[in-house]
């Protein structure tokens, strides 16, 4: 059991509340940014069925496990492996999955401040200054620019968070989350509708198997970690706010929908328009990381109404960024909550100095720090490979451990009994459970160390 008790915990309202909260979490960047860039590095609609049956497999039963745990226990992170004894290895499975949200979100708040540097250019029209050469490694190599817009961010996330699960994460989740669908479909029926983009929705949709290679798989795996938001102590907590009337199956198939649908549609919105642009150009597929900040304002540039195209996908991309952000965020806090005894004042400004800090180091590695490397890594990119790479495979792991060796496959079974009358996926859950998903966290995780350090090549 954690050292504090809350007296009286908070909940989501409803089912709805849940699903779009969760949703919220899973949908951000890494639908957004991250999924669009990958797919187009590695090998478009092969990289795209990989990840859908990773998705509806080995994420499926990570979601429904940390949920069931964390609704089990009503505990975050810490306090809910706890509940299951005092052995070392329990604590350290609570306490690595309750780190990771800590670790990621600050550096993910320096991406959330380049979306906002982005969208007010193009609010006050300067669609032609984002779109030149050069503009985008100026700018983040700038230092005071982009510490401002990542304090903006952090402040946006806090404000959320301080108001607490229902009046602040579920009430901006349903508001937030229709208005990102809508967005979405306006902007992807944009891009799919330029001439030439249809080489980009063949590339994207249609799996090539020349294409294939193992770094898609890992690419694959390490996305739906960041994607889902599992492994990483936010399923746990928000499991811990879900009332017991609520199906955890059904509620699990809803985030699984609505998140690979949103990063069908980042695809969408954003590999044809590059096709259309570049004229399937490989080296624009290379881009990377700065698919969304380079390449796309080109685009847009190239385009009819290309001021209005920037400014809603770039509003889009900040409503999703807000949401994993305050999921991220709130992990946090309620570990802090429980384990620490703190109020949600005080653990709000913790982690806000903590935010400030570790996301400084991130803002300002491409520029005063761009010297300072860790593994010949900038601090973003190495937060990055540091929680996605090797923290969130082992978080995996450790999960796997808790349900098949502490809690039991039985207790997750009766967890999610408790809001419908049967466990429909129950034979996929335990096979993945108890064996699938260990060996191929770590597989994935010496894979990925062994490619940054050069050991292997992928």
């Amino acid at each position: 059991m954690s050292k504090h008790e809350n007296k009286k915990r908070s909940s989501f309202s409803g089912k709805l509340g849940f699903v779009l909260s969760a949703a919220g979490a899973s949908v951000g960047l890494g639908n957004i940014w991250r999924f669009p860039y990958l797919a187009a590095k590695y090998g478009g609609g092969i990289f795209l069925l990989i990840y859908i049956i990773l998705a509806l497999t080995f994420g499926y039963s990570m979601i429904v496990a940390e949920t069931s745990i964390g609704r089990m226990t009503g505990k975050s992170p810490v306090g809910a492996f706890h509940s299951f004894g005092k052995a070392k290895w329990l604590s350290f499975g609570g306490w690595i999955n309750a780190i990771i949200p800590i670790l990621i979100v600050p550096y993910y708040s320096v991406i959330g401040g380049w979306v906002i540097k982005y969208l007010f250019e193009y609010m006050t029209g300067h669609a032609g200054t984002v779109a030149a050469d050069g503009y985008f490694s100026s700018f983040i190599s700038s230092g005071a620019a982009t510490e401002i817009c990542f304090l903006i961010f952090v402040f946006i996330t806090l404000a959320i968070i301080f108001a607490g699960v229902r009046n602040g994460i579920e009430r901006v989740s349903k508001f937030m989350m229709p208005v990102l669908v809508v967005l979405s479909v306006i902007i992807a029926v944009y891009s799919v509708s330029r001439p030439g983009a249809m080489a980009g929705v063949k590339y994207f949709l249609i799996p090539n198997v020349e294409n294939f290679s193992w770094m898609t798989v890992v690419s694959a795996m390490g996305q739906m970690f960041y994607s889902l938001s599992i492994a990483m102590g936010i399923l746990i907590t928000f499991g811990s706010y879900m009332k017991k009337d609520v199906s955890i199956e059904g509620s699990t198939k809803n985030v699984e929908i609505f998140d690979t649908a949103i990063a069908i549609m980042a695809g969408l919105m954003i590999i044809p328009a590059v096709f259309a642009f570049s004229g399937g150009d490989p080296d624009a597929l290379q881009a990377g990381p700065a698919l969304m900040f380079i390449t796309l304002p080109k685009v847009f540039a190239n385009m009819g109404f290309g001021t209005a195209a920037g400014i809603l996908f770039f509003l889009l991309v900040l409503f999703a960024a807000v949401t994993s952000s305050i999921a991220l965020t709130e992990s946090a806090v309620s570990t802090f909550e429980d384990e620490l005894g703190w109020n949600r004042k005080k653990a709000t400004l913790v982690l806000a100095v903590i935010m400030v800090s570790l996301g400084s180091l991130s803002c300002l590695g491409y520029g005063p720090l761009a010297n300072v490397t860790i593994i010949g890594m900038q601090f973003l990119d190495f937060f990055d490979f540091l929680t996605n790479s090797v923290m969130m495979p082992i978080a995996a792991i450790m999960i796997c451990l808790l349900v098949s060796r502490a809690a039991g496959i039985k207790a997750v079974e009766a967890e999610v009994l408790h809001g419908e009358g049967t466990f429909r996926r129950k034979k996929i859950f335990c096979v993945m459970i108890k064996y699938i998903c260990p060996i191929f966290a770590a597989i994935i995780l010496i894979s990925s160390v062994a490619n940054a350090f050069g050991w292997i090549s992928m």
